[in-house]
């Protein structure tokens, strides 16, 4: 079972990788967005941070299906994400091993190849086929 602080822990582990202030978590690289907490807005109502919930960078529309059918207990979409390469991942429903696995996806997708080829970039393995 993960949470908001795994998700940090994880987060600032990648090179380049740096936090906006934010009410919740909000991780990017080179400018670039790849997991940051669900802002949940209800009609009527003030947006809410949900800390128990990350939204994450997939790459494309089909990692976004495949992730929604598959695994329909972790992955969810919301109306407001349509049409993105974003899905929202309940944080309780995964291990620490696949949030790894997650966020670390989503940052090399989001890594310029110029940031990609420090030895920084290249310890954390083979870009190819990931979200490409």
């Amino acid at each position: 079972m993960a949470d908001a602080d795994d998700v940090r822990r994880v987060a600032l582990a990648l090179p380049h990788t740096v936090e906006i202030a934010s009410a919740g978590f909000d991780f990017r690289v080179a400018d670039k967005g790849f997991v940051w907490s669900y802002p949940e807005r209800t009609p009527g109502k003030p947006r809410v941070i949900r800390l128990d919930i990350a939204v994450l960078f997939v790459g494309d529309e089909a990692e976004k299906q495949a992730l929604l059918l598959g695994e329909p207990e972790i992955f969810f979409t919301t109306p407001g994400y349509q049409g993105l390469p974003l899905v929202l991942v309940r944080l309780a429903a995964v291990d620490l091993d696949r949030l790894t696995e997650l966020v670390t996806d989503a940052w090399r997708m989001r890594v310029p190849d110029a940031l990609w080829g420090d030895s920084e970039g290249e310890a954390l393995g083979d870009r190819a086929g990931v979200g490409k």
